[in-house]
């Protein structure tokens, strides 16, 4: 159909050409009066002539009329076409919209499609986690790659949108719009909207942070402190630094940090330790951290260590150990 509406506009504008030439020299007229007796032949209006028509300019007037009725029936059919098949295309990804977002449930909700919330889908993207992007600035949805599907339209500062993505049945909120004014507003709604809600906000100045943490927030993020830290760290302990990277992030062989739950290993509730559990030999993964049903963290824990309904293990391997850790326990990804 996009291939018809160039050939459409094309035929249109030869007859307007031919046209206007055509009345310039048979009736000797201004070129503003060749297109307007262009134009008044073409729509077939019939207002007066300009002068007196001689035979040639006749006949070149019944060819022009004959010639345009089907050029112009073909384009007007074309154009229709194609604005109906616009309209029906958006209204399907609209009802495809609206029908994966009501789908949707203990998704991410990530407010602003800036430098972090890009990041923030990329990693997210990675572990195959559902999300919905709120940006109001329809050019940076079109510059996207990502589906539209994904995408809702409009300012996160408004209830009405957070209730467009989902919010009751979201799991985690990143408020990552670039001001903190509006992340703060952002936090106290969907806190209001959400009780149980996970909120992960980006702060610019370090000022907002207790006011962020005070309107429901559970983490605030410094990008810009974190990222002196960092590159102080480099220079501190830059093979250390370098090695961290690598195992959180990895690479093209995957990633490399995994975080299990009690409950998505074992459908009972019977604690068993570290060495009962025999990770390493199983599949190959290390256990270097503990997160008891307290929330204790435990670094390196011991092999008696015991994992309890409500636990978390921290666990690290290559790709190949980390997918022989999830057939093992049957981990959905």
């Amino acid at each position: 159909m996009r291939n018809k509406i160039p050939i459409a506009v094309g035929m249109l504008t030869s007859v307007l050409i031919i046209g206007c030439i055509g009345y310039k020299y048979l009736l000797d007229v201004s070129w503003i009066d060749a297109l307007y007796m262009t134009v008044i032949t073409i729509t077939t209006v019939g207002y007066r002539e300009m002068g007196d028509p001689s035979p040639e300019a006749k006949m070149f007037t019944i060819f022009i009329i004959l010639t345009s009725v089907v050029i112009v029936g073909y384009s007007v059919s074309v154009i229709s076409e194609f604005l109906l098949a616009r309209n029906s295309r958006m209204a399907r990804r609209e009802r495809e919209k609206k029908k994966y977002l009501k789908s949707m449930e203990n998704h991410i909700i990530v407010c602003g499609y800036g430098r972090n919330g890009k990041q923030a889908v990329a990693k997210l993207q990675d572990y195959k986690r559902d999300f919905v992007i709120v940006e109001k600035n329809q050019q940076v949805i079109d510059d996207c790659h990502i589906e539209n599907k994904h995408f809702i339209r409009g300012n996160a500062n408004e209830d009405e949108v957070l209730h467009m993505a989902e919010i009751e049945k979201a799991s985690v909120l990143i408020a990552a719009l670039p001001d903190d004014a509006d992340n703060l507003f952002i936090v106290l709604s969907a806190r209001q909207l959400n009780k149980n809600l996970k909120i992960i906000s980006r702060a610019s100045e370090e000022t907002s942070y207790k006011k962020l943490k005070l309107a429901g927030a559970n983490n605030v993020i410094l990008p810009d402190q974190i990222g002196g830290q960092h590159m102080a760290s480099l220079i501190v302990s830059p093979d250390l630094i370098e090695f961290w990277d690598n195992l959180s992030y990895g690479g093209d062989d995957g990633v490399n940090l995994e975080q299990v739950s009690f409950e998505q290993m074992f459908d009972h509730n019977n604690t068993c330790t570290i060495l009962d559990l025999n990770l390493r030999q199983k599949t190959g993964c290390n256990i270097i951290g503990y997160k008891s049903p307290d929330g204790e963290y435990i670094v390196n824990p011991s092999p008696d260590t015991a994992i309890s309904p409500g636990s978390k293990i921290i666990v690290v391997g290559n790709a190949k150990q980390i997918a022989q850790l999830q057939k093992s326990y049957r981990i959905l990804e």
